[in-house]
């Protein structure tokens, strides 16, 4: 009797230590609860990968649910405080283009301030099949909470919330907090579109406003500028943990035949919980949003992830995009009307065509000055703006064309107004800079976009990349490379001895302006120019000096810096260029440590893409147009600057796709696909935004079709981001056989790149690109058709990329008499080793394999 009293007691103790814990586990994950006189919490939160077990953070298991009795104040505070009681400053007020998107992001709601916080463990759990269902109480309501491991991705816990009120009033449902890690041990956070970085910032708005470093203030993100529904924080011991809700609860940003980009917010992420504990954290319903009045009885739902990986933030970060979202599905939608070709073809007669390009040339200084009208927001324009964009575009586009109206009637002129553009007074604190982006024909005066300053990466734009690229093709100019040096000097008397630069200066007073900003910027890019058109030594010296500085300051610590003069410099397409920058330096000095810099810059630039809403094919009817969803998708575009302040908080992302040869040729760099499906979806079948009659694209998403309006001006941005994408998938496609030299990145809007000065290779043979309207024509639009001509113009080759997720057949007909030949050749020769070429009397016939690509060469 003894013996069995022994052997019961000892069951009855096993059956004790197991009754109050539980948990799950796989081959990864090991998620354990123990029930404490508080409730239900977790007690083991580890990843078994790369030979050992580690924890994420400081186990945790509270939920946390928000409640307001009435709809919370959406006014902002005449002051508001950070968490210490201190006043936080933001912008002057006549920064006027941000102050609206800013002042919403200061109201209770964002600043996570508004309803009451209940925080609570569960009670009650119990084990149904492969899920365990936890249920409790706070005062306003009744929480069940289903937790399982998911099968199809096994570092995935998928968590479904159901939520009953006990009363009236606006709920929040927070996603619980499994864990939360010490700020000693953070090795970086990202919330995509917002901000990003390897420690807290202490300046609250450097944060917020800049996305430059975490805040310190458990913030909620507003959704319109959520680029990835994700957010993720990384451990020092090499964890990270990702919180990802799950698809159909965020916002549709066009529902039917309404525009709710701005309008509907439904998801918020933050990288704290709403006590300030870091630990990724969603929100749904948004408290005071849609679906966040309830009666009492009423359900509320909140469906989420988390993912837990022994791995940087890139990885549970690609998992969102791709396998939650859907990234590939916005591909497989995609169906090309008008092709990137025929955009080409269709932008070279807008930009002479002076009625609608508002082409203008006024009188400066005794000389013909030209460019086109700006309808945009400057200090003291009375509608009499104008400014020249893309100004290698220009010089390409008169060359792959051989246009004598571009080169009669744009070129000089274009020429004379970078002439005056610079300051030419010797022995000057400005000597040599640019004096402003706009030149104003009644004041008879260049400007900046907002105030009287000047900027040192201006100088890089205005001066030193435009005169670079003109050069490229005319590098005899020797006024212009008077100017380049004159301005390159100039660059250098500015910089610092560790390499940095001052963000602006007062012109009048010479003295540094925007003091409370650190130039993270790739304002050294000046000197790449400088050293590669020159060849002096002494400019290589500056910018190796610029880019370690920017390195270490910047791409370290994932703080960047916009150009942007009337948003006041919030972090935008400047980072792409950054990554271009580094690139181009990597391939001058063939130090590794640039083009790891450029690769990592690229990484967190893709955090600037839309990769939301889920493509379904619905249908919409914006402007009473029947269209289906993915033609007016945001995936795949970026923002023009995001976050707290930005114009994509209430424009959306912008049609201005400058990334995608960037993207593309990171591609080729690294392997990494999401590169190249971002640049594809953003560059592929955007037709729904060009205007019907121009076929130039709108610039924000939210316009659709509007065309040009006030920017006339950036068709020539368009021409060069399309001609920076087609030649980077052709040389990709074709494993670097088809490979054209590049200039210099365009000024202000991202990394695009010009060709054009100098032959290629096709195939080991010497060729130009060539744009002639009629050479070379197809009967399929998802097909886009490039040109080449040979050095002894006796071979014409047309180059076929399929830019469809289908295979793809066409017919081509070829006009020789358009390059002089006196007819079409007997014979064709497929370059790529495809063979099935069908020989027709106007020309041949192909089928391209998706994304594919086929090369025929005529000879003559």
């Amino acid at each position: 009797m003894k013996k069995l009293a022994i052997i019961l007691c000892s069951l009855l103790i096993h059956y004790a230590c197991y009754a109050d814990q539980i948990g799950l586990h796989n081959k990864h994950i090991d998620i354990r609860w123990t029930q404490t006189s508080e409730g239900w919490k977790i007690t083991r939160l580890t990843h078994a990968g790369n030979g050992e077990k580690c924890s994420w953070g400081i186990p945790d298991g509270s939920y946390t649910v928000l409640f307001s009795a009435e709809k919370p104040d959406q006014e902002t505070p005449e002051t508001v405080l950070d968490r210490n009681g201190d006043t936080i400053l933001f912008v002057e007020p006549h920064f006027k283009n941000v102050l609206r998107n800013l002042d919403r992001s200061l109201t209770e709601v964002p600043l996570n301030r508004a309803g009451t916080q209940y925080v609570f463990y569960p009670t009650e759990a119990r084990q149904e099949g492969n899920s365990i269902i936890f249920e409790g109480a706070c005062p306003v309501g009744r929480m069940q909470a289903e937790w399982r491991l998911d099968e199809r991705y096994p570092e995935d816990i998928c968590v479904r919330l159901r939520f009953t009120p006990a009363q009236a009033g606006y709920y929040s449902l927070c996603s619980a907090t499994p864990a939360t890690l010490a700020p000693s041990q953070l090795r970086w956070g990202v919330v995509p579109g917002w901000f990003q970085g390897c420690e807290f910032q202490p300046q609250f708005r450097l944060a917020y406003l800049y996305g430059q470093g975490l805040p310190e203030i458990p913030v909620v993100c507003r959704e319109s500028t959520l680029t990835t529904l994700t957010s993720i924080v990384s451990a020092s011991n090499g964890t990270t943990l990702a919180v990802i809700p799950e698809d159909g609860q965020d916002r549709d940003p066009y529902e039917k035949d309404k525009n709710t980009h701005y309008s509907v917010w439904k998801i918020g992420l933050s990288h704290m919980n709403r006590l300030g504990a870091l630990c990724p954290t969603a929100y749904h319903p948004v408290l005071g949003e849609a679906g966040s009045l309830r009666e009492p009885g009423g359900q509320i739902k909140f469906d989420f992830r988390y993912t837990l990986s022994q791995s940087d933030w890139f990885a549970p970060y690609k998992h969102a995009i791709y396998d939650i979202y859907g990234l590939e599905e916005n591909l497989a939608y995609k169906h090309t009307y008008f092709s990137l070709t025929d955009r080409l073809h269709a932008m070279h007669d807008y930009v002479l065509d002076d009625s609608v390009s508002l082409w203008r040339t006024e009188s400066y200084g005794g000389v013909q000055i030209g460019a086109q009208a700006y309808l945009g927001s400057v200090v003291g324009s009375d509608k009499d703006a104008m400014k020249n964009s893309d100004i290698g575009s220009v010089w390409m586009l008169a060359s792959i064309t051989d246009d004598p109206r571009l080169k009669q009637t744009r070129l000089p002129y274009i020429r004379n107004f970078k002439l005056a553009q610079q300051q030419a007074d010797d022995d000057d604190f400005l000597s040599g800079s640019a004096r402003g982006q706009y030149y104003l024909g009644k004041k008879k005066c260049f400007v900046e976009e907002w105030g009287n300053h000047t900027e040192p990466i201006a100088l890089t734009y205005y001066v030193l990349i435009d005169l670079g690229n003109i050069l490229l093709f005319d590098p005899s100019d020797g006024q212009l490379l008077t100017l380049l040096r004159k301005g390159a000097d100039r660059l250098l008397a500015w910089q610092h001895p560790d390499g940095s630069f001052d963000v602006a200066y007062d012109k009048q007073t010479r003295k540094p302006l925007y003091t409370d900003l650190t130039d993270l910027r790739p304002t050294f890019y000046g000197f790449v120019v400088a050293y590669r058109i020159l060849g002096d030594a002494k400019y290589l010296e500056a910018a190796r000096r610029g880019a370690d500085w920017f390195v270490h300051n910047a791409v370290d610590k994932g703080s960047f810096l916009g150009v942007c003069g009337d948003t006041r410099f919030a972090n935008d397409f400047a980072t792409g260029q950054s990554a271009q920058a580094l690139l181009d330096l990597w391939e001058i000095t063939g130090d590794v440590r640039y083009k790891e810099a450029a690769i990592r810059t690229a990484r967190i630039y893709t955090a600037s893409i839309y990769t939301h809403k889920r493509t379904s094919g619905q249908t919409k009817y914006p402007k009473g147009k029947k269209l289906e969803d993915w033609q007016i998708s945001q995936v795949g575009l970026s923002f023009e600057h995001g976050g707290s302040m930005g114009s994509a908080v209430h424009a959306g992302p912008i049609l201005l796709a400058s990334h995608c040869g960037l993207f593309v040729r990171m591609y080729s760099l690294t392997g990494e696909q999401l590169f190249l499906d971002m640049a594809r979806a953003g560059a592929i079948a955007r037709e729904a935004h060009l205007n019907p009659g121009n076929k130039v694209s709108t610039y924000y998403w939210s316009q659709f079709d509007r065309g040009p309006a006030s920017f006339p001006m950036h068709a020539w941005w368009q021409i060069g981001w399309i001609s920076d994408y087609l030649l980077a998938e052709a040389e990709m496609r074709s494993g670097g056989n088809i490979r054209f030299p590049r200039g210099f990145f365009t000024p202000k809007v991202g990394p695009q790149q010009i060709t054009g000065f100098d032959y290629g290779t096709l195939y080991g043979e010497k060729v130009r690109w060539i744009l002639r309207h009629g050479l070379a024509t197809g009967d399929n639009s998802e097909i886009d058709l490039l040109t080449t001509l040979s050095q002894d113009e006796k071979s014409l080759c047309v180059i076929l990329l399929n830019n469809s997720a289908r295979s793809q057949h066409i017919s081509v007909t070829v006009q020789p008499g358009i390059i002089g030949w006196p007819g079409l050749p007997s014979g064709a020769e497929e370059l790529t080793g495809k063979g099935g070429i069908c020989r027709q009397e106007s020309g041949f016939a192909a089928d391209v394999e998706p994304f594919g690509i086929r090369v025929v060469r005529l000879r003559n």
